[in-house]
């Protein structure tokens, strides 16, 4: 019996690589690694169901690990920046000297 390839292993791969890059564009990695993960336990499911009918299951777990990471960085970006903005308001991210007055009224100056 020739064995087959899992349907969306490569897709979980891909999904899981962009899912990194992804977290400096203001968390659209999230998403990518959302898919990977749902994609991820189809394919898992898929494969514990026949181990021996299938060849592909590293890109899978490739994916799945990769997907993890990204999610996780998007996780830690998003946070970073809901930490600026309440620390120095939108306002001020969006106008550099309003910026360099609110810092230097943190440190006391």
């Amino acid at each position: 019996m020739e064995k087959q390839k899992l349907p969306n292993a490569i897709a979980v791969l891909i999904l899981g690589i962009l899912s990194i890059p992804g977290c400096c564009f203001y968390g659209i990695g999230l998403v990518f690694g959302i898919i990977a993960l749902v994609l991820a336990k189809k394919d898992t499911a898929l494969y514990n169901s026949n181990p021996d009918g299938y060849d592909n299951y590293g890109n899978v777990k490739t994916g799945k690990i990769l997907a993890i990471i990204g999610i996780v960085l998007n996780v830690i970006g998003i946070l970073c920046i809901v930490a600026a903005v309440a620390m120095f308001g939108w306002e001020a991210l969006n106008n550099q000297e309003l910026l360099q007055q609110r810092i230097m009224e943190m440190q006391g100056q």
